[in-house]
């Protein structure tokens, strides 16, 4: 049994129940996604060849105390770095350190800001100096993939046809779909019901209503879907070490179709590497 209620009369903790939210609660929500756009949008000036990620992960901290935020990652469940850096062949939640990104890395940077309450989730690839065409590739399929997905997204449909768009158009560019994370409910929570898989068949899954709101965000390998946490218990990483791209947006059901909470202020929705 699928229950949905409305998000103000929910209590603030994930019971299972699908929270709808109103006019006044996408408010909130499209301040913090534009603030956490801004952020992906201030980044690109800092990443090049020779920086460490947690240079990165200082000015994502500094951002958010500069603008009244809170960086969400920053003490949860014992993550304590206010971003996460996937490079190449890391499939999302790597964590910042001394390491250097090198000349034709690519980086996914996940950056989620609290702004009175209200979580605005959002990710993007950045290529680092000379990337391969190869690499960007699968960047531009991941980025598709994802618009695709959105796309889905209005009434009556379900989160299963989301997952379906993205999958057909990956597996159709010779690329993989990882199975093993997905989207989520969000809003004053950083993580909710429903799950957003990012594979699936039309019409499977739970029907989408107005006032949801939730993250898609597929992660996409060149090679197979496989992964593998490493031993901090954080960092994924595909088993073949091929290479892996994600791009994620927070959106919300409306009325006649969906909202986007984290276009950036710099490029809309065009692919930005």
């Amino acid at each position: 049994m699928i229950n949905y209620v409305e998000a103000a009369l929910a209590p603030l903790k994930n019971d299972g129940q699908i929270k709808l939210h109103g006019a006044d609660e996408f408010a909130g929500m499209h301040k913090a996604g534009r603030l956490t756009a801004e952020c992906l949008d201030a980044i690109e000036d800092i990443v090049r060849p020779g920086i460490a990620t947690d240079e990165i992960d200082r000015f994502v901290y500094e951002f958010a105390m500069d603008n009244g935020a809170l960086p969400a990652t920053l003490g949860y469940k014992g993550y304590m770095k206010s971003t996460c850096v996937s490079i190449n062949h890391v499939v999302c939640h790597g964590i910042p350190s001394d390491k250097p990104l090198k000349d034709g890395d690519i980086a996914n940077i996940d950056v989620t800001l609290i702004v009175d309450g209200w979580h605005g989730d959002s990710s993007r690839m950045y290529a680092v100096g000379e990337v391969k065409r190869a690499a960007h590739r699968l960047m531009e399929v991941t980025h598709e993939s994802m618009l695709r997905g959105i796309a889905a997204v209005k009434p009556g449909a379900t989160t299963g046809d989301i997952g379906h768009a993205i999958q057909e158009f990956a597996e159709n560019e010779r690329c993989s779909v990882v199975r093993d994370f997905c989207g989520h409910g969000v809003g004053r929570l950083f993580h909710d019901v429903p799950n957003i898989l990012h594979y699936g068949s039309p019409g499977d899954g739970v029907p989408l209503k107005p006032g949801m709101i939730f993250t898609i965000e597929p992660m996409i390998n060149l090679g197979r879907p496989h992964v593998k946490v490493l031993s901090d218990g954080w960092t994924a990483v595909t088993r073949d070490r091929s290479l892996s791209a994600q791009y994620e947006h927070t959106v919300g059901v409306t009325e006649t179709g969906y909202e986007i909470f984290t276009v950036s202020p710099k490029h809309g929705l065009a692919l930005p590497v």
